[in-house]
């Protein structure tokens, strides 16, 4: 005789459990199988989930960013491999929420100091040759001043993730438009509710600039500006304008809101350092970190290095709290204004010690220490400090526990 099953079980459900695992719900709706720690299973022995239109992330995989207020959100670094940031993970910061914008409503306007005022559909966009890169993004202000000792990566310098970007140059649109001889800055302008705001120089459009309207091979995800949003490899975050639906050419910088009441950078003696757009050379090291556990043996630090200026030719590592200094090795590719990976072999023997990173660039920029930092430019101010980079480390303590180091001398 044929036994009946309850209506709310089916054949694929049963044949799971039976297998020693559970079916769960996936983030998109689909049904995932997983496995059961209180049985035996074999994965061979039942069939798998079938295909979904927008695949999930295994069920054991817990990286996740860090959300901040509502307005930011922080890349786990300690997480990633490679030097691509899947585009669920790249950092956010917005000013006022993500707005949702119909791709068959969006118009660019550029105008001023122009031959022929225009403006772009996204469909237009898209017609002219396309060119990719891949790049950082970093928030200027990409470092918490009074960090505690337990302190992760991501919670460090989380605000730096890296993606492909795929758009149209935007020195083949100046062209378009015919940019008049004495036009030297831009306005960039977003479809934001804060109506963010940057004053851009026209060299840095003829260099390197683009509309980008794709990320990581799809399009630009909502938090990084769809459908369209300004990308200035190198520079700080900010100028990237998200949402882009407005172009200003002229012959001077705007000095909007943005640019005066923030994004600018206190010094010593009163003096305040406007326009610092390019983001310096930079290290971190995501392993060993916070909230790791160590054992005595052969470890590789790892981590990430990046800067605004071009390529990185080094990364020095110190396993003594900056005594001695040895170059890791740098793992390819190594592109220009792009996060680079490193990698340092390394014996530890159990006794308590700091390990430390410092990245070189093409230019011979050295990253520096904190007091470096302030001796040249006073001390920061707030909460956060805007371009503040200095080398940072972990204290790894006798019992394996590693932590955020204080600063080197």
């Amino acid at each position: 005789m044929s036994k009946t099953y309850p209506p709310s079980i089916n054949r694929r459900q049963l044949l799971a459990a039976a297998g020693g695992v559970a079916v769960v719900q996936g983030a998109s709706g689909e049904q995932i199988q997983v496995a059961d720690s209180t049985m035996p299973t074999d994965p061979t022995k039942i069939p798998g989930s079938p295909a979904t239109p927008v695949g999930d992330r295994s069920p054991f995989e817990k990286a996740s960013r860090r959300v901040l207020g509502g307005a930011i959100s922080t890349t786990p670094l300690q997480d990633l491999h490679g030097s691509i940031t899947p585009a669920s993970l790249h950092f956010e910061r917005h000013h006022a929420g993500i707005p949702a914008i119909d791709p068959q409503n969006y118009e660019l306007l550029i105008h001023g100091m122009v031959e022929r005022p225009m403006k772009f559909s996204l469909a237009e966009l898209k017609r002219f040759p396309a060119t990719t890169r891949i790049c950082f993004i970093e928030c200027s202000g990409n470092l918490p001043i009074r960090a505690n000792a337990k302190t992760t990566p991501q919670s460090l310098a989380g605000l730096t993730s890296q993606s492909e970007w795929t758009g149209v140059s935007l020195a083949t649109l100046f062209r378009e438009v015919g940019i008049r001889p004495q036009a030297s800055w831009f306005l960039a302008e977003g479809s934001d509710a804060a109506v963010m705001t940057r004053s851009i120089p026209v060299a840095k459009a003829l260099d390197d600039a683009m509309l980008a309207y794709a990320q990581n091979g799809a399009a630009v995800r909502p938090a990084q500006g769809y459908p369209v949003r300004l990308l200035l490899p190198g520079w700080e975050g900010n100028t990237s304008v998200k949402w882009l639906r407005r172009m200003e050419l002229s012959d001077r910088p705007f000095q909007t809101r943005e640019e005066t009441s923030k994004y600018t950078d206190p010094l010593k003696d009163g003096i305040v350092r406007q326009f610092s757009f390019v983001m310096d050379a930079r290290s971190i090291i995501t392993f060993p970190a916070y909230p790791v556990s160590l054992e005595p043996g052969w470890i590789e630090i790892r981590g990430l290095a990046w800067t605004g200026r071009g390529h990185i030719t080094g990364v020095d590592i110190s396993t003594d709290n900056g005594n001695i200094w040895q170059p890791a090795a740098l793992q390819a590719p190594i592109l220009p204004k792009a996060h680079t990976r490193f990698r340092y072999l390394w014996k530890w023997d159990g006794s308590p010690t700091q390990i430390l990173s410092r990245a070189l660039d093409e230019t011979g920029y050295l990253q520096p220490t904190r007091k470096q930092l302030e001796a040249a430019r006073g001390a920061p101010q707030g909460p956060f400090a805007y371009h503040y980079n200095p080398i940072t480390g972990w204290q790894i303590e006798a019992d394996g526990t590693v932590l955020l180091a204080p600063d080197p001398g």
